[in-house]
């Protein structure tokens, strides 16, 4: 038994990632979709009935004005994010925002800006985060089981474009069309990028980056060097034109931990993590399994313990993580464009 109504989700467009995430919210004691708004209200209408969802709005407008709403999950494209994630905080709604945040550190602090002033929640959405296997890693880190961190590696990708830069996917798509925030970046690379933020635990303070380009106009694949204070370095890749993959490995001077940070558990329902306790190599790697599910149920449960219950309860990115993320992303996309070291901040 939970200790508070389940709270009341609007979701703000019907694109296929809004289906997924509310299908993974069905059946939660602690969060339901109640609404969802399109532009277009046959087709708000039609999402509705195919996802059970009770009401349907044609105009974002109209659901922040909903009173039934207490919480919006902004899964639009890219560049309509920091608008609306503002808009509805402006309109007392909670916000759950799609990766990435934003496109620039600009927008990212103005939309925390924000949430304060009209008190209420924003958070960055990473299913992957919400997952026990990254708050499992998460506590390794905490613990010490790697020591200082020297060095991170954590690359996704997977194949919208061929190696050439040309569509295999309906060239409208919009991770395809550069002013609506298209990319691998800011797509496959938001992902690789929070995952070396979390693991190394403090913002980059210098970037530099290689980019290929799609025929379109956006980056097709990225890799990027990155150096940080405390003295950590990180690679990090990311690519729209490549076989699916998604890993990530931290080394530090006592230890190393691997994981495919996964948004869901596979149909075995368990994740894994692989930990070497110990510098000399003879040390061998130990695999931990956590119980998994359905990474947008874990991200909408979370946060809407954090509305209920406090800050506290939410397990995904925190505010510095979220803003350190993006800035570091413009960072080096500028260094893609500049082929020069570029600083952060």
């Amino acid at each position: 038994m939970t200790a508070f109504a389940p709270l009341r989700y609007g979701v703000l467009g019907a694109a296929n990632i809004a289906r997924s995430f509310t299908r993974g919210v069905a059946g939660s004691a602690l969060a339901s979709v109640a609404a969802v708004a399109s532009r277009d209200a046959g087709k708000a209408a039609a999402f509705a009935a195919e996802c059970g969802i009770p009401r349907s709005h044609g105009s974002y407008a109209a659901l922040l004005a909903d009173p039934e709403i207490e919480a919006v999950y902004i899964p639009l494209p890219n560049d309509m994010h920091a608008a609306h994630a503002i808009r509805a905080a402006e309109a007392g709604k909670h916000v759950l925002c799609e990766k990435p945040l934003a496109i620039t550190g600009v927008e990212a602090r103005a939309m925390f800006a924000a949430a304060r002033a009209h008190g209420v929640c924003l958070a960055e959405a990473y299913p992957y985060m919400s997952q026990p296997q990254t708050l499992r890693l998460r506590e390794l880190l905490a613990k010490g089981v790697v020591g200082r961190v020297q060095s991170v590696t954590a690359a996704m990708g997977f194949r919208i474009v061929t190696p050439e830069g040309a569509p295999v996917v309906d060239p409208a798509n919009i991770r395809l069309v550069p002013e609506r925030g298209g990319g691998a970046l800011l797509d496959a690379g938001t992902y690789a990028m929070s995952m070396v933020r979390l693991m190394v635990g403090e913002r980059p303070s210098r970037v530099w980056a290689t980019a290929r380009y799609t025929q379109s106009g956006v980056d097709q694949t990225v890799a990027a060097t990155l150096v940080f204070p405390g003295g950590a370095m990180a690679q990090m890749s990311c690519s729209i034109a490549s076989a699916s993959h998604r890993f990530a490995v931290v080394a530090g001077e006592q230890g190393v931990v691997r994981t495919d940070f996964s948004n869901h558990a596979p149909e075995s329902g368990l994740l894994s993590l692989s930990v070497k306790r110990g510098a000399p190599l003879p040390v061998p790697y130990e695999r931990e399994e956590v119980p998994g599910g359905d990474g947008f149920r874990a991200e909408a449960e979370s946060f809407a313990r954090m509305v209920r219950e406090g800050p506290e309860h939410w397990n995904g990115a925190s505010e510095a993580e979220s803003i350190d993320t993006v800035l570091a992303l413009q960072a080096i996309a500028a260094s893609a464009r500049s082929g020069a070291w570029v600083e952060v901040g």
